[in-house]
């Protein structure tokens, strides 16, 4: 074979091995993400079925797992952060009858089934351990459904500076007021009541 010609083979060899490296990446990396959600529902049932801290813990002997949708990759989004400039103070109303104080922190901007969703991300303002953190609650379309009629709740970290944060669904939960009326659960504000249906994260306890 001349050496003009090897050239050109070579060329196509290389795209083809690098295309190919690149899909193989990132098929392990979303068995990865699936095989890390799993483990983590696997040891949230652990936790509940066998901790004195759990609201099953006077069921216990009947506890027989947490029921979740199928793990969705595509529920794993990247949301715009937009600070919020004049923050004021939003009272939330508990499952119980009561009230917690929370202050506006930003809005998460996202995409889900081709249209543009806000949620409105809160800062704990009540004295203790939690003071200062974040906290995100939510309803959608799937809600006194599929899922917790109350809403369901996402873990947020706050990282200063930060432009943008991911969102999760997959690990949507729900408050332990779903399981025990013993809690007290906020309820998630009205602008955070999506008009779409989010088929990932936990379900209804049955």
């Amino acid at each position: 074979m001349k050496i003009k010609n090897i050239l050109p083979v070579t060329l196509v060899v290389l795209i083809i091995s690098v295309l190919l490296y690149s899909l193989s990446g990132s098929g392990e990396d979303e068995a990865a993400y699936i095989a890390s959600i799993k483990t983590e529902r696997e040891e949230k049932n652990t936790f509940l079925k066998t901790s004195e801290e759990s609201p099953f813990k006077d069921s216990l002997d009947t506890f027989q797992g947490l029921s979740y949708f199928d793990i969705d990759s595509r529920y794993r989004v990247k949301a715009k952060l937009e600070p919020v400039k004049n923050k004021k103070v939003v009272l939330l109303g508990t499952s119980d009858g009561k009230e917690n104080r929370y202050l506006e922190f930003a809005h998460a901007v996202f995409e889900i089934e081709g249209a543009e969703q806000r949620l409105l991300i809160l800062e704990v303002m009540d004295m203790g351990p939690v003071r200062g953190t974040l906290f995100l609650a939510f309803a959608d379309e799937t809600s006194a459904r599929e899922t917790y009629g109350a809403g369901r709740y996402l873990d947020v970290k706050k990282v200063p500076g930060a432009t943008s944060i991911e969102l999760d669904f997959n690990k949507a939960y729900n408050p332990y007021c779903a399981y025990n009326d013993q809690y007290s659960c906020p309820l998630p504000p009205p602008e955070n009541i999506l008009r779409v249906a989010i088929k990932a994260g936990e379900k209804n306890y049955h």
